[in-house]
């Protein structure tokens, strides 16, 4: 048998998976979420034996650089909740200067598992404290936008799919930068929960979500932002390797 033939009949190689998990990150204070990210990114390693993840966030200088470097051709996974400013051009502006032969993924607000984790994620909140869904409110807490329209999209779309998934009375939507805006929102609902439509624990989740809801008076437990749900490494995982097996262009 001649080597090309030889070569004709082997299985091709493997591809190697390689990724980063890119975020905003918090440009005042960015290690805490940059630290976030590389954690984030072992526990999706954790579902894909072999495969390369790093992580890391647009606010922490030369962090996404440093993801990248020896990286052949990864995919980047943007931790965001909406597609938009960052993810739109942001995010590929900072690939294009790297000279990364890198290939951008959906946003993990709009992967098509998400609802299903959300729901679970609110009915087990749900039974925790005691509360009956069938008479209960589910709020979710967004960022919005005022220059942008999907962010709202995105939220109310998943609003709309945890009506079809959950057995809430209502599912409604609070905004932290336009209206519906969070306070108001929140106000005078009786039996609820607040879920926060948010990848990671900063600004927005850890002061003005829960000082809207003091200010509406909401009595009802608030949940972590669902990105921290530890359902969420294997569903990222799952969405790298359905890209992965998706030849490119």
């Amino acid at each position: 048998m001649t080597p090309t033939a030889a070569a004709a009949d082997s299985p091709p190689a493997a591809t190697v998976l390689e990724a980063v998990i890119v975020a905003h990150g918090q440009p005042g204070d960015p290690e805490p979420q940059e630290a976030a990210l590389q954690a984030l990114a072992a526990r999706v390693a954790a579902h894909l034996p072999g495969a390369t993840l790093r992580g890391a966030t647009l606010a922490q200088p030369g962090a996404l650089e440093a993801a990248l470097a020896g990286l052949a051709a990864p995919l980047v996974y943007p931790f965001f909740m909406a597609e938009g400013y960052f993810t739109g051009r942001a995010l590929p502006a900072r690939l294009r200067q790297t000279g990364a032969k890198a290939r951008q993924t959906a946003p993990f607000g709009t992967d098509p598992a998400l609802p299903a984790l959300m729901a679970g994620a609110a009915l087990a909140a749900a039974a925790e404290a005691g509360i009956d869904p069938a008479g209960a409110t589910l709020l979710l807490a967004a960022h919005g936008s005022q220059v942008s329209a999907s962010s709202k999209d995105t939220v109310y779309a998943m609003a709309a799919a945890l009506r079809r998934l959950t057995p809430f009375r209502a599912v409604t939507v609070g905004l932290i930068e336009e209206p519906p805006f969070l306070a108001a929102a929140a106000r005078g609902l009786g039996p609820a929960l607040c879920l926060p439509f948010f990848a990671l624990r900063a600004g927005h989740v850890v002061g003005d979500i829960p000082e809207a809801l003091a200010e509406a008076g909401f009595a009802g437990p608030l949940l972590p932002p669902i990105g921290e749900h530890p359902g969420v490494p294997a569903l990222i995982a799952a969405a790298l390797a359905r890209e992965a097996a998706v030849a490119p262009g």
